[in-house]
């Protein structure tokens, strides 16, 4: 098994995926995951839009800036849910935490690289309705400008 493992997770579930990365950061392993924005959330989406809304008035009373934060880039939303598999209070899981890349699209850097999927997190199977990582980050406030991104590809809702 190599050291460095790059993952195209466009079509691939989130929870499957993030188990997936989860076992192959605690064994040594650096992963880096392109195209996040195309990660898919399997559930109706006005459920799923309600859920993530409901977690977003989870914060300090006295404090909110000591957290919990919730993050609405989507890079940023599948670290957190990757972060809950992980021991990351503890000096194993913090290790294995920081060996994990998220990347919006393909960056230049990745574009020869040889990319794996995930066959368990295929989401070609799933009959139920769905929504995407995009989407739903767009529906909790993530402000993307395309004018700024060079490589900008719209995603489809």
């Amino acid at each position: 098994m190599s050291n460095h493992t790059v993952i195209d997770a466009e079509g691939a579930i989130l929870g499957r995926l993030s188990t997936f990365v989860a076992k192959r950061l605690l064994t040594g392993e650096t992963v880096d995951i392109l195209n996040v924005e195309k990660i898919i959330i399997s559930g109706k989406p006005k459920s799923v839009i309600a859920q993530y809304k409901e977690r977003l008035g989870i914060r300090s009373k006295y404090n909110p800036l000591r957290g919990p934060f919730h993050y609405r880039r989507p890079d940023r939303f599948v670290r957190r849910s990757i972060r809950g598999m992980l021991p990351y209070k503890k000096p194993r899981g913090k290790a294995a935490f920081h060996r994990l890349k998220c990347y919006i699209q393909v960056p230049v850097e990745f574009e020869k690289v040889k990319k794996i999927t995930i066959p368990e997190a295929d989401s070609t199977k799933l009959t139920s309705k769905r929504i995407t990582v995009a989407a739903l980050c767009k529906q909790l406030g993530w402000n993307y400008n395309p004018e700024l991104d060079p490589n900008y590809q719209p995603v489809e809702e």
